[in-house]
């Protein structure tokens, strides 16, 4: 019997933290097996909010994340690659302005500041190409550290009173601040979430976009392309959920 080909007009697009790996960890060899067997059947893709190097990091052999994917969307998208070449890049300094900026980083400084958490370490802002991720606990905190802050931040709600801090401080300024990941918030212009990513699909003619993501409710940084009319939204707990509504979906 001759295998089935393979369907170019559907694709399965991955969020990564908590949908493909455990938060800011590598990607299990029993997950990356599994998605090189979905790749037989459909294109397969990721969208995560992280830069391009922490995205390939996590997905374990760096150097060859270009050919194990159909497309990685890094940064929501700002930074999008089709196979091995680069089809996007978007610049916040440039479209955001330096003024605006530092008024930003500021405030989220001034913020942190006051804040009293089970520790702090360092790197609390980070600037990207296309995008400001701030976070309170700090991203060079150990893997102990980061769990100890989110069993704090599911208490205390620490990132949902700081997201709204900033919505009151900068209310016309056009930017979005939703929450992202374990431990931090991201910052970007409107219509620079997840959902940038979708022009590049449209335009290869791709008809079927299946997204997975666990942070899909208002204020996640999954809920806009979740609930985006031109995808199929999938919400997941954990990598081995998602295996598990693949396997409903397409084995």
């Amino acid at each position: 019997m001759a295998a089935s080909r393979r369907d170019t007009s559907t694709i399965c697009l991955f969020d990564v933290d908590g949908t493909l790996t455990p938060s800011r960890q590598l990607i299990r060899p029993h997950v990356e097996e599994f998605l090189q067997e979905l790749k037989k059947k459909v294109l397969v893709g990721l969208v995560g909010g992280s830069d391009f190097v922490k995205i390939a990091e996590q997905m374990g052999d760096h150097s060859d994340i270009l050919n194990r994917f159909d497309y990685v969307f890094a940064e929501n998208g700002l930074v999008a690659y089709k196979g091995n070449v680069q089809v996007g890049q978007q610049n916040l300094k440039k479209y955001v302005g330096d003024e605006i900026l530092q008024k930003l980083i500021n405030f989220a400084l001034r913020y942190m500041s006051e804040l009293i958490l089970p520790c702090k370490r360092g790197t609390f802002i980070e600037f990207r190409s296309s995008m400001i991720n701030i976070c309170p606990v700090g991203r060079s905190c150990s893997q102990e550290e980061r769990d100890a802050f989110v069993v704090f931040d599911e208490e205390h709600k620490i990132r949902d009173k700081f997201v709204e801090a900033l919505r009151a401080a900068f209310p016309n300024e056009g930017l979005v601040f939703a929450i992202g990941g374990q431990i931090s918030i991201d910052v970007f212009p409107e219509g620079w979430d997840k959902r940038y990513c979708l022009q590049f699909l449209e335009k290869d003619n791709i008809k079927n976009i299946h997204f997975f993501g666990d942070k899909v409710e208002k204020g996640g940084n999954d809920h806009e392309i979740y609930e985006d009319p031109r995808t199929i939204g999938h919400k997941v707990v954990n990598p081995d959920d998602t295996m598990q509504q693949l396997r409903d979906l397409f084995f």
